[in-house]
This record gives structure tokens, sequence and C-alpha cells, in this order.
């Protein structure tokens, strides 16, 4: 049974907390529990729930995934990568753990480590968007702007709403001076829903038309 069987989340969590009575070495009810608190947004339970998950059936990669975004919530990357870490070695060409970990290391600057791992999650997934953003922002950090460009535009041709990839473009625009392009494609990030920092908005201003 899923949430859509029920007229609420909160009735559901219900069902799944007396079916985990019921048995509580079920590892899937304790999972199912996990993934309904994060939709209630109850951190705390949330990760008490994964963690019984992983108790009652410790290579259950999915729990480790969910984990790992907690502590990203906590701004805890490091504990974030060990969660991660412990998905892939539960299961090796489960691409979202590496994409993971390739986001990880692209936040402490570990650019040509992002890279990695990010090209481990594509050898399972080669369409995994998330990942070419990932590449194309480290490529960017490490100065290879034909590269990070090529990236992002082959996000784009597969899933032309991903608003990271135009942000990237922006960047890339940016560092070589084309200030029209910059504005078209961090506009377009904005339009589809996407955070750009405040301080890139600031540094493009002057250059936009009156």
């Amino acid at each position: 049974m899923t949430t859509k069987d029920f007229a609420s989340i909160e009735e559901y969590i219900a069902f799944l907390r007396k079916e985990i009575d019921e048995n509580p070495e079920c590892a899937n009810h304790h999972y199912n529990l996990g993934v309904a608190l994060l939709s209630a947004r109850d951190w705390s339970g949330a990760e008490a729930a994964f963690l019984e998950c992983v108790r009652n059936s410790s290579r259950f990669a999915e729990a480790y995934v969910q984990l790992g975004g907690i502590c990203m919530q906590r701004n805890d990357l490091e504990g974030c990568m060990q969660y991660n870490k412990e998905a892939a070695q539960c299961r090796a060409k489960f691409p979202v753990p590496w994409a993971n970990m390739a986001f990880v290391h692209l936040q402490q600057g570990n650019a040509e480590e992002a890279i990695k791992c990010a090209m481990k999650a594509l050898k399972w997934d080669a369409d995994f968007v998330q990942a070419q953003a990932t590449i194309a922002s480290a490529h960017y950090m490490l100065g290879e702007l034909d590269e990070s460009e090529k990236v992002s535009k082959k996000a784009i041709a597969s899933y032309p709403a991903f608003a990271p990839a135009y942000n990237n473009l922006a960047l890339v625009a940016l560092e070589r001076g084309d200030f029209a392009v910059a504005i078209e494609n961090v506009d377009k990030a904005v339009e589809l829903g996407f955070e750009v920092d405040p301080n890139f908005l600031a540094e493009l201003a002057p250059h936009r038309e009156a």
C-alpha cells in the first residue's frame, strides 16, 4: 500500500507504525515510514526510521542514501559522504550514491574527485542529469570552460527544463565576458525555479539594458 491508498500522510504513517508494531523486523516498513516522515518534514523521525531499517537489513542501499540526504539538510557533508559510501558498497551499480558523493566532493572543492564519482554514476545511468550537472560544475571550477559548456548543453538536449544546466552555462559565459549569453541563461535558470547566487545576479545587473 502507498500514500495514494490513504486520506492523508498522517493516516499512512499511523498505518505503517501499526504494521511495524506487528512486525518490527520488517526493513521495508521502516524504510516506507522514513519516506513518509520525510514527506511530513519530520527529519528526526525519518532518520530514526531509516536507521532502524538498516539495523534490520544492513544492505538496504536506499536507506543509506536517505540518511545521507538528511545529513545534507544539516550541512553535514562528511556524514552525507559516509552514508553514500555505505550505499555504494551495498550496491556498486546503484548510480544515486555515486552522484551524491560527487556533489559532496564538489561542495568541498574537490573537483577532480567530483568528476570521478559522477562518471561512475553515469556508467550505470548514462542519462543521470544531476551527475552531468556536477561534472559541468567541476569542469568550470577547474577552468575547463569548453568541457563544462559541452556537458551542460548535452544535459539540456535531453532535459530542456533542467535549470542547473542553464546556470552553469551562464557561469561559463560570464567567465568569457559574454554578458548577453550569461544573462539569457541565468534568466532561464531563474524562470525554471533555480535559486541563483545573489552575488552572481548582482554581477550581471550592470550589463542589463535599461
